[in-house]
């Protein structure tokens, strides 16, 4: 039974980093209609610029409230100085863009921090188990589970109670329309572009002290959070949560009962959700 409650919550923690890097993807996708491979990279940035705040500071909660708007501001920038002239385009344009982002990223990122890992300590009340019952669980995993918890309320309140996520939801539905009504599409999409972004980067934080921060660690995550986004339906904030929930339980059930044939049950369980509903759970058919 302990090791039952043990996996569960392993389950959840990795959903909780999944949901905090696939969110800001389905998002790109549902106002924007750009599959962005670059999204992973700045995961690593938010693990990395961690990492430096970390140093700079000597606490961790600095890194987890500067980080993610830093990171806003780079995905803003890049996305009002780069993908803005090419909506238009076929989107071959778009993922040959956010690929060649990716690869100068994750460059200069090699070219600042080097080859190694870099390792961030939790704070020190976060460190250490928690006794839940007959099982201790560390803290800081704990930690997370919360964290993901709170932004997906947080992200599902927003676009759904107030006006802003109003205006938002009007651009994905029909961007024309909105920008008749007086909607301001290009901001909306740049301020979107940057959340989204901001996102990825506080999933970095939260991760690095659980991985490190390494080169290479966006590409994994990417993979994930792609399948977890088809599973759940392209620009559905829900479905990424269930996306999440069900890659979370799938890959640490799996690694934990068949470790050899994890990631053919992650894929076989997409697969299955697919045939059945090819645009995915949450998703509308197009």
């Amino acid at each position: 039974m302990a090791n039952l409650g043990e996996q569960l919550l392993n389950a959840l923690t990795l959903a909780g980093l999944l949901f905090l890097v696939s969110a800001g993807l389905s998002l790109v996708f549902g106002i924007l209609r750009v599959v962005n491979f670059a999204h992973g990279v700045f995961y690593m940035l938010g693990a990395y610029l961690g990492y430096t705040t970390v140093v700079l500071t000597g606490w961790f909660w600095p890194a987890l409230v500067i980080v993610p708007p830093v990171v806003g501001v780079l995905g803003a920038l890049l996305e009002s100085s780069t993908l803005r002239f090419i909506y238009r385009r076929p989107p071959i344009y778009q993922l040959l863009l956010t690929f060649g982002l990716a690869l100068i990223l994750e460059e200069a990122v090699r070219i600042l921090y080097g080859p190694t890992a870099k390792g961030i300590d939790p704070p020190a009340y976060l460190q250490g188990a928690f006794a839940l019952g007959n099982l201790l669980y560390p803290r800081y995993r704990l930690f997370v589970i919360g964290l993901g918890l709170v932004v997906a309320m947080a992200v599902w309140l927003f676009l759904r109670k107030t006006r802003a996520g109003l205006v938002i939801r009007a651009v994905a539905q029909n961007s024309e329309m909105a920008d008749c009504l007086g909607a301001n599409v290009a901001r909306v999409r740049t301020l979107v572009f940057g959340a989204a972004c901001a996102l990825a980067g506080l999933g970095g934080v939260a991760a690095a002290p659980m991985t490190t921060a390494y080169l290479g660690m966006g590409i994994g995550v990417i993979v994930d959070a792609f399948v977890v986004v088809v599973i759940g339906g392209l620009g559905s904030i829900g479905g990424s949560i269930a996306g999440s929930l069900i890659v979370g339980a799938a890959q640490t059930w799996g690694a934990f009962y068949l470790p050899e044939t994890a990631m053919v049950i992650m894929y076989a369980v997409m697969g299955a959700i697919l045939i059945f509903r090819p645009w995915g759970l949450f998703g509308e058919e197009e």
